[in-house]
């Protein structure tokens, strides 16, 4: 396959993170609209979350979980009305969560994947399609989530094991700003990048097909 338009992910000098702006390479996205220009998309209330999240970032680096992170920059904006659109497997960390979030003075809405209980068949799915096919499934609906998430005027909602694709939908259709607290990676403990680090090993095989 052709290399996209913008190729930070393969760079080897990554000039910007330095601010050798000398060094950076033919093509990189840094030189193709101005620092003045790129700044005037930091308006209001997008540059008062980007201020937050910088203090978070240098406030708890390598010392805080995503947890406590969440919590502070929920604090820092001044959020207290919270919102978690959760995955039905992941119910006990969602009842842990609600401890945590309510013991630190957040007051949360939950809401669960299978929301409103519309069955599968409303996607067109064929029976084999399902999961567990002779079953009554409920679709998971994140569109719904947004929807009641957004009548309860949450301020910051956070996504905690949603599927791929339906933590899409969520995000695109969230009137509050989202965070990810942790996605769904059954076969690997809910850890996807360790599917990254085996690549050359374990999983070579899966992930690079045509690699002989």
């Amino acid at each position: 396959m052709m290399r996209g338009k913008y190729f930070c992910g393969i760079c080897k000098i990554h000039a910007c993170t330095k601010g050798l702006k000398e060094k950076m390479p033919k093509g990189c996205p840094s030189m193709e609209i101005s620092e003045e220009e790129i700044k005037e998309l930091y308006k209001e209330e997008d540059l008062f979350l980007a201020r937050q999240a910088a203090l978070v970032e240098s406030g708890g680096y390598c010392q805080k979980t995503r947890v406590e992170e969440i919590m502070d920059f929920a604090r820092k904006c001044g959020f207290k009305n919270l919102g978690v659109a959760f995955c039905t497997g992941f119910k006990k960390e969602m009842a842990i969560l609600y401890k945590i979030l309510t013991a630190n003075g957040f007051t949360v809405n939950s809401v669960i994947c299978k929301n409103c209980s519309i069955p599968k068949e409303f996607l067109n799915l064929n029976e084999e399609e399902k999961v567990r096919p002779g079953t009554f499934e409920a679709m998971c609906n994140p569109i719904g989530q947004a929807f009641f998430l957004n009548k309860a005027k949450t301020e910051l909602n956070l996504a905690l094991g949603l599927c791929v694709g339906h933590d899409t939908l969520f995000i695109k259709h969230s009137q509050a700003p989202v965070t990810i607290l942790a996605v769904k990676d059954r076969v690997l403990g809910h850890n996807p990048m360790a599917a990254l680090y085996l690549a050359e090993g374990y999983y070579k095989k899966k992930l690079f097909p045509d690699d002989k």
